[in-house]
């Protein structure tokens, strides 16, 4: 079957080096793709917001599966035009990917249908929105409700930065994503990512990771859209994950289908492990970034049967199995991210990084450039391992880091530090 794979970053050049090995693979395609993609796919000069462009290309090309990657085009309505074409399509409509479009929408799903989350109220206007913060008390959580990137979230541990993050929102600091705000409650405990493969109907679990969103060791700094990540997260233990499928999971796949827009594709639940339990912080309709990268390292299935069978609703009839290995994703930036940062300079060494055993690295910020690869973007690396345990995992991986010569990159020295202290 010939595939079409939507995306540009490190979560695609994952997936496409995972379904290269698909037996049931004919051509992969990727639009638009990156160097490290184009290893695995042939990439496709194609604007990806032009779903008609995109339709005719898989009708000429007679593509069987068309994998998106990132949440923009799920959000723009992607999935249902090619649905609406005949296209077979990995991926929620335009309807069922407000689960990560609106915050908001979330937040009121959980209320109606009675899923474990923090308190919250939705807001239109500054005043009323700092009100119901000064009311909270901090820390409280203040979200942008549209899409920004994975840094519209401020968890205020004072007033005065809570205050900032609501004006930060309504003076246009995220755009459109920042007219609705939602404040919420501030969950303590450890976080965690869940994933589960959807049909409408089924739900077929899949496995843990934990990312680390700021950008200092320590977890200090302004949140990013990941700095790393590892494989399994050692806080998710089978009675969470029993409880995570029974009282966040299933209700959430119920309550979708009961409104109408049931839900395609991959769920992956932001979760705090409280006392009480897991609690819903946020949902995303898409892999991660960087967990899809650690997730593909330990899945031993085939995904683009598992995401065939997704499409087809026919997940009851599939496993999933994974590796005993941990994985552990270092991402490499470009210096000055999340904030400005220069693009164009140039990496060298990656074949020799990438040459170690049990390392993939794979590109998320590339172009290639007189025959060498520069940069292109803000987290431009993701250096991965395998280990038979987190540190393990940790250990190779800086090694591989290390191995890199990119003068304008800096990465956290400290990813999977819960896990690493666990085990010692």
């Amino acid at each position: 079957m010939n595939v079409l794979l939507i995306g540009s970053g490190g979560r695609e050049h994952a997936l496409a080096w995972k379904i290269a090995a698909s037996p049931i693979l004919g051509t992969l395609f990727c639009a638009p793709g990156n160097p490290g993609i184009s290893e695995h796919a042939t990439c496709l000069d194609i604007d990806v917001e032009n779903h008609q462009a995109i339709v005719i290309f898989c009708e000429e090309r007679e593509i069987s599966l068309v994998v998106v990657g990132p949440e923009a085009p799920l959000v723009a309505g992607l999935a249902d035009d090619l649905k609406a074409a005949g296209i077979p399509v990995f991926g929620p409509s335009a309807a069922a990917a407000q689960l990560e479009g609106s915050k908001g929408f979330t937040k009121d799903l959980c209320a109606r249908f009675n899923i474990p989350t923090g308190a919250y109220m939705r807001f239109n206007n500054a005043p009323k929105a700092k009100a119901y913060a000064r009311q909270m008390g901090a820390p409280v959580v203040i979200k942008a409700d549209g899409l920004a990137a994975g840094k519209g979230v401020t968890v205020a541990m004072s007033m005065n930065e809570a205050m900032a993050a609501i004006e930060d929102c309504f003076e246009g600091a995220f755009g459109e994503a920042g007219a609705e705000v939602v404040v919420e409650e501030f969950l303590d405990g450890e976080e965690a990512s869940f994933f589960c493969l959807c049909d409408g109907t089924n739900a077929l679990p899949l496995t843990s990771a934990q990312d680390h969103k700021r950008v200092g060791d320590g977890d200090v700094g302004p949140n990013t859209g990941g700095m790393g990540a590892y494989s399994p997260a050692p806080v998710m233990t089978d009675g969470l994950i029993a409880r995570t499928m029974d009282e966040i999971i299933n209700p959430t796949l119920k309550g979708m289908a009961e409104l109408g827009m049931p839900f395609t594709g991959v769920l992956y639940a932001g979760l705090m492990i409280t006392q009480k339990g897991p609690e819903l912080i946020e949902y995303n309709v898409r892999f991660g970034d960087p967990e899809c990268q650690v997730m593909m390292m330990r899945l031993k299935d085939d995904i683009l049967m598992l995401m065939k069978a997704a499409t087809d609703e026919l997940l009851w009839t599939m496993s999933a199995r994974w590796r005993d290995e941990a994985a552990l994703c270092v991402v490499m930036a470009a210096n000055g991210y999340p904030g400005s940062y220069k693009k164009g300079t140039a990496i060298r060494n990656l074949l020799a990084a990438g040459a170690l055993h049990d390392v993939e690295v794979f590109h998320a910020g590339t172009r290639e450039q007189d025959g060498q690869i520069v940069s292109n973007g803000g987290r431009v690396l993701g250096v991965t391992a395998l280990g038979s345990t987190v540190t393990q995992a940790q250990e190779q991986a800086y090694l591989a880091v290390d191995l890199v010569d990119w003068d304008d990159g800096f990465c956290r020295r400290d990813i999977g530090w819960r896990a690493t202290r666990r085990e010692s």
